[in-house]
């Protein structure tokens, strides 16, 4: 059983996360037990390519455009991620290299810790695009890293 997976189109999105979890020692916690992963990470290109999704996960994290195309998968907690005020993170603001990200409402990780609505910010390398690091501070936050580690996580 994966802790978690990434679907992707040379992003760097799993690269960013292996570095952020590396950066605090590892992961912290227990994934769900089971033949899938306890958090799928869909990435906006492997969204936007139509890549074939696992039939099942605990928690997914998708982009919000994503939406009707998730008939298939089960999952029991989904988190999208984009521009729209109705994804559950998002931009609030960005400022030069950093990027304001706002959880707009309470989510719960995946071994069950529960992160409350804030904003934090993220530093964005130049050239850098704004959602996949926003879908790699998702992750990070769904596998537990508190939101004020974010920042150093990313770097």
């Amino acid at each position: 059983m994966e802790c978690f997976q990434v679907l992707e189109a040379g992003e760097g999105i799993e690269r960013a996360i292996l570095r952020g979890l590396s950066a605090r020692g590892g992961l912290r916690g227990r994934c769900a037990n089971g033949n899938h992963p306890a958090l799928l990470v869909v990435s906006p290109k492997a969204a936007a390519g139509g890549m074939r999704l696992p039939e099942q996960c605990r928690t997914v994290l998708l982009p919000g455009e994503l939406g009707e195309r998730l008939a298939a998968l089960r999952a029991a907690s989904a988190v999208s991620y984009g521009t729209s005020p109705r994804d559950s993170l998002t931009i609030s603001s960005r400022e030069g290299g950093i990027l304001w990200a706002a959880l707009q409402r309470e989510l719960v990780t995946v071994d069950g810790q529960v992160v409350e609505r804030q904003e934090f910010p993220l530093r964005l390398k130049q050239g850098e695009s704004a959602m996949p690091a926003l879908a790699a501070a998702g992750a990070l936050l769904l596998l537990g890293v508190p939101p004020e580690e974010l920042r150093t996580a990313l770097d």
